[in-house]
């Protein structure tokens, strides 16, 4: 049997010949990052071999382990900035003795407040990144994983969500200087797969056709029934969803925004690797979901990381260069999601990519035009040069994998209108939901065309509304009741049976054209 070594850990690692070298990693829990679950298609899970066959940096995910080998670790995982407050509605809290937990989990973060239920108070919060990040960065790759390991996959993930949750509610409780035992309940708002691995549901059927969740409805259980160290009659709440692609975070977001109460037509958007939609019009509730894939979090981008220290998350063209800013104000390593929205907007603005998502060609630039030394040729493909020194830069691959996303999210936009037969010019306000969305300025989504710029005066933050929902329904079994019959009254339509569907994608790939801006 090959041994493993980890530079810098005392543990020995043994394995069967020809083991992959990341899943063996992932499984003695060393943090590898890998948003493609090893499919070796987002070049992240980097290690430096330091002996044998196979000395040299590469991609753990394409290595067979055949010898002893000395492995270095080049990642290092980051807590990364997690959204934690939201808007509040006025509502009528139900006080009691006790402590309770309200629990936003998302794909990428997960974040926590402990609240005293005899007046409602928040004693304290926490945030984290989740933890299953390691058995892939979106919901698709994790459910490949419970398909790839059938017997232990669920527990897995299961597991790794659950350790994390208690480690956070231990640090919560110590620094409210309570008991976990004197925790009565604790709720949860959760998208669909996110709320099957929670409870360790097998969520295979949620990601093949016909996209069929285990359940839907609001659970109640016993914490310790899924790992929660907590009291012995403290409960977990699981807020309803409505569908595979529309979860309990979407349906504590419509509440605590009271489309269902809106006199007008309101648009509630989530943006993030799954965009969810819904449409409140003349009493109706109509929902969609995309697949916008994880490049707006920095995700499969030739420079992409995650929104941390040293992420740059805006960017100028201007005649005298490229201006970056970072995150913390650090030198600039990578760039995350706002980043790369920012990048394609002003490379469009300044006409260096055209409407069609393609690199204008250097030979069509004059020798003086300042655009053309921003441009440099890999071979025969077009790039654009952010920073040469820390050699960061866009390819043409990064505005395709944004324009998908601006595909995806705008085709849903438009075929819920289309469903509920009005127009742009009809939305009274577009409300803007979730970890990624809070942090990107109006002019991002409009300047790359993921909302149409229509609606740019129109857009409201409403910041976490998963974690607010959790909260209501932590303080009220009125908000209870009235999430599970909203759940309820939510339509969902599937965008692939819509008519008309894959014009309206192809329509909505199309970017927006050049706007103001030299190109002198």
């Amino acid at each position: 049997m090959p041994e493993i070594r980890v530079k810098g850990s005392k543990k020995i690692i043994l394995c069967e010949t020809g083991a992959n070298l990341l899943k063996t990693l992932l499984k003695e829990g060393f943090f590898v990052d890998n948003p493609c679950n090893g499919n070796g298609t987002c070049g992240k899970c980097k290690v430096h071999i330091l002996s044998g066959d196979k000395a040299g940096v590469r991609l753990s995910c394409l290595v067979e382990v055949t010898e002893d080998l000395e492995v270095e670790l080049l990642g290092e995982e980051k807590e990364g900035n997690v959204l934690t407050t939201g808007f509040m509605p006025e509502f009528e809290k139900e006080f009691r003795e006790g402590y309770g937990v309200a629990v936003d989990i998302g794909t990428t973060t997960v974040a926590m407040d402990l609240v005293r239920l005899s007046d409602g108070k928040v004693l304290s919060q926490g945030s984290m990144l989740n933890a299953q990040k390691r058995f892939g960065q979106d919901v698709l790759t994790r459910i490949t994983y419970e398909y790839d390991h059938p017997e232990t996959g669920a527990a897995e993930l299961r597991k790794a969500i659950v350790d994390s949750l208690n480690m956070e509610l231990e640090k919560l409780c110590e620094e409210a200087r309570i008991s976990r035992e004197e925790i009565r309940e604790i709720d949860v708002a959760a998208n669909c797969t996110m709320m099957h691995m929670l409870i360790g549901v097998d969520a295979r059927s949620i990601g093949r056709a016909p996209y069929q969740p285990a359940f839907t409805e609001a659970k109640t259980m016993r914490a310790r029934e899924i790992g929660l160290t907590a009291g012995e009659e403290t409960i977990v709440y699981c807020l309803p969803s409505v569908s595979a692609y529309i979860g309990a975070d979407i349906v504590a977001g419509v509440c605590v925004c009271g489309l269902q109460e809106e006199p007008g037509r309101v648009l509630f958007i989530d943006i993030g690797t799954n965009g969810e939609i819904v449409l409140a019009s003349n009493g109706r509730i109509l929902s969609c979901s995309c697949a916008a894939g994880p490049a707006l979090e920095g995700m499969n981008i030739s420079c992409g990381m995650r929104a941390e220290d040293g992420a740059v998350e805006d960017v100028q063209i201007t005649e005298k260069g490229v201006l970056l800013t970072s995150i913390g104000d650090m030198p600039p390593k990578g760039v995350c999601g706002s980043g790369i929205l920012a990048a394609v907007k002003e490379l469009l603005r300044t006409g260096i990519v055209k409407k069609t998502g393609v690199f204008v060609k250097k030979e069509a630039l004059g020798e003086e035009d300042y655009r053309q030394h921003l441009i440099r040729l890999n071979g025969t493909k077009r790039e654009f040069v952010l920073d040469e020194k820390r050699d960061l830069f866009i390819t043409q691959g990064d505005v395709r994998q944004v324009q998908l996303a601006k595909g995806a999210i705008l085709s849903g936009f438009t075929a819920l209108l289309k469903k509920a037969g009005i127009g742009m010019e009809d939305l009274d306000k577009v409300l803007i939901a979730g970890q990624f969305g809070a942090h990107l300025p109006a002019e991002f989504l409009t300047g790359v065309g993921i909302l149409p710029e229509e609606v740019e005066n129109r857009l409201v933050y409403v910041g976490n509304s998963s974690k607010t929902g959790a909260y209501m329904t932590l303080m009220s079994e009125k908000m209870k009741a009235k999430m599970e019959a909203l759940a309820s009254d939510i339509e969902y339509m599937e965008l692939a049976e819509t008519e008309n569907y894959e014009r309206i994608f192809t329509e909505s790939m199309i970017f927006p054209g050049k706007k103001g801006g030299s190109e002198r």
